[in-house]
């Protein structure tokens, strides 16, 4: 069996192609991260293109879960921040392939992009998740507190209403002296 590698992610046609599928298995499969199914491959295409760039320019950071040749999964760690908020990261767009789900990826994702947060100087990681299919327990698993729900925050990729919850969790530096 491949062992898995968690790496971050640069921009090339290859690697646009793996993310925008997963984007898009994700969006089909109901995952609530900010796109309506059905997703067309290019507007997956490029927002992963203009994420990478983002990424290239040190604004977040992509990273991929390798197994072998095969993404198994990808989350985005939001970096940029204005003046006032320059401890904080976000958690965003933690998608693990259907295939390879309950094999702790998302788990190992989560723990990378919270080391890599710790790397850059963050001490306060955020993120939310949708109420109904969200990883609301995985979150709770590593740490995060849940601060509380908006009811009605987004549209579910087949449409209808679902709450958002907001989970925060000190890192780092802040673990330690805040907590």
């Amino acid at each position: 069996m491949n062992t898995l590698e968690i790496r971050a992610l640069t921009e090339d046609a290859a690697t646009v192609a793996m993310l925008a599928d997963l984007l898009i298995e994700t969006v089909a499969a109901g995952g609530s991260v900010s796109f309506m199914h059905p997703l067309p491959a290019e507007v997956a295409r490029d927002f992963w293109r203009k994420s990478l760039a983002a990424a290239a320019r040190g604004e977040r950071a992509v990273l991929g879960a390798w197994q072998g040749g095969v993404l198994a999964g990808t989350v985005t760690l939001l970096l940029d921040f204005p003046p006032n908020q320059p401890h904080r990261a976000e958690i965003a767009k933690l998608m693990t392939d259907r295939g390879y789900r309950g094999r702790g990826i998302a788990t190992r994702l989560m723990q990378e992009a919270e080391k890599f947060a710790v790397e850059k100087g963050r001490t306060l990681l955020v993120l939310d998740t949708a109420r109904e299919e969200g990883a609301a327990g995985l979150y709770e698993k590593l740490g995060f507190t849940l601060t509380g729900e908006i009811p009605d925050f987004a549209l579910k990729p087949h449409g209808g209403l679902t709450g958002t919850l907001i989970y925060w969790k000190r890192i780092g530096a802040g673990a330690r002296t805040l907590s």
